[in-house]
């Protein structure tokens, strides 16, 4: 992720204190660059930025459209779920699911209450049941099938700029 993109993304992303889904300043190759817009249903990609706004693509619909400043935005790369040790980030939470369903897409966001808690407990079952509630349960799953609809789930990490060495090897 470019400089520029991460000031613009963490401009844009705002964590309230009620929030059931946190801040995680990790980053990971699949998630880099995916969106989640208020308002606007699905996922999408960044395409460009300007001054005051940037443009994103539907993963779904494949439209693009402007979001502003005034947009509360999501990067998937920055979310994270309260736990009762600490927060577990997105990216974790998506291989766990994959590796239990191996690959396939997960139970539909549109099953129950009931059925998606103890879907979720089996995915994280130490997930704080008093600040994560049913909707942000939904999101993930639907995020996760979304992801997996598009083949978009990529498991390595990206090394971090710190550690990566600009001389070269010495033979």
């Amino acid at each position: 992720m470019t400089s520029k993109l991460k000031k613009v993304v963490r401009l844009f992303f705002i964590v309230k204190e009620k929030s059931k889904i946190v801040y995680s300043p990790k980053i990971y190759v699949m998630l880099k660059g995916i969106l989640a817009v208020s308002g606007h249903s699905g996922l999408f990609k960044m395409v460009a930025e300007s001054k005051n706004n940037i443009i994103v693509e539907s993963l779904d619909t494949k439209k693009r459209f402007p979001v502003y400043s005034t947009a509360k935005i999501s990067a998937l790369e920055d979310i994270a779920i309260y736990t009762l040790e600490g927060d577990v980030p997105l990216k974790d939470i998506f291989k766990t699911i994959a590796e239990k369903e191996n690959g396939e897409q997960a139970i539909s966001a549109k099953a129950s209450g009931d059925e998606l808690k103890s879907y979720f407990e089996e995915i994280l079952p130490n997930f704080d049941k008093d600040r994560v509630y049913v909707s942000d349960i939904k999101k993930v799953i639907l995020w996760y099938n979304t992801l997996q609809e598009h083949d978009m789930l990529d498991f390595t990490e990206e090394e971090s700029e710190e550690n990566v060495s600009t001389e070269p090897d010495a033979e």
